[in-house]
């Protein structure tokens, strides 16, 4: 069932997003080779409960940390540890925050040092503008979800990137993942509600440098490439309202 959210419970999800988006412009500043995945964490853990949160992730469904940080070939669900980032590493960083029981969900992928390969880069960029395009979709006239995931999988597959399928975004706001779900491709065998007023969902395209097949380390968590490439992920929290398609997951 799509929980439909009334205005006051969307400015306590926005308030939520907000600090999320702190957060995440925050670490394009501190992440720098060298340091390792649970130094990552543990920032993000600090900051979240230091602006009186909950980090949103930490144990849910027994995942050990507040921030799922996968590198290179990891799509989703790593696990953070001793791992050292490297220069020219891709770094896709999850989070949730629980704020006063209001939920966020977002994930950028950062580039390492700054720069890496021209085919990591054109990866970055493609997703980025996979979720810009997701979101404008959402904004049709009696837009429904195929209309968000079309133009992700559309410009995705215009360049040879592999579109993630098992995995895909979902309603969020009161809980961390809530109906409906919203797959980066379109499948006329996939649920397409239409979206209306209320709706808050986490668009998260998740695309791959080479095939779209994926696989789980014995870790449990772990989601990586089939194929060993890297792959990007980003993701944003929106609102459909009364005035359009909000994204709450930017900073003030």
């Amino acid at each position: 069932m799509i929980t439909l959210k009334t205005p006051d419970q969307i400015k306590g999800i926005e308030a939520s997003c907000r600090l999320l988006a702190q957060l995440h412009d925050s670490l394009g500043g501190f992440i720098e080779p060298g340091m390792t995945t649970k130094e990552i964490d543990n920032y993000c853990y600090d900051f979240i409960v230091s602006h009186k949160g909950r980090p949103a992730f930490l144990n849910y469904m027994g995942f050990p940390a507040s921030a799922c940080i996968s590198v290179n070939d990891e799509v989703i669900h790593g696990i953070p540890g001793k791992r050292k980032i490297e220069k020219g590493d891709l770094v896709s960083i999850d989070l949730g925050i629980d704020l006063k029981g209001y939920y966020s969900d977002a994930a950028r992928t950062f580039i390492a040092g700054g720069s890496s390969t021209k085919e990591n880069e054109l990866l970055v960029k493609v997703t980025k503008e996979c979720l810009e395009l997701g979101i404008e979709g959402a904004k049709r006239p009696n837009a429904r979800i195929h209309d968000i995931s079309a133009p992700i999988y559309k410009h995705a597959n215009s360049f040879g990137f592999g579109v993630v399928r098992d995995y895909c975004g979902h309603g969020v706001g009161l809980s961390l993942h809530e109906e409906p779900q919203i797959p980066n491709y379109v499948s006329a065998r996939s649920p397409n509600p239409r979206l209306r007023v209320g709706m808050v969902l986490a668009i998260e395209p998740m695309i791959n440098l080479g095939t779209k097949n994926i696989r789980d380390l014995d870790d449990g968590w772990t989601v990586v490439t089939a194929d060993g490439k890297p792959s990007a992920h980003f993701e944003h929290t929106v609102a459909i309202t009364e005035d359009g398609v909000k994204i709450l997951t930017v900073a003030e």
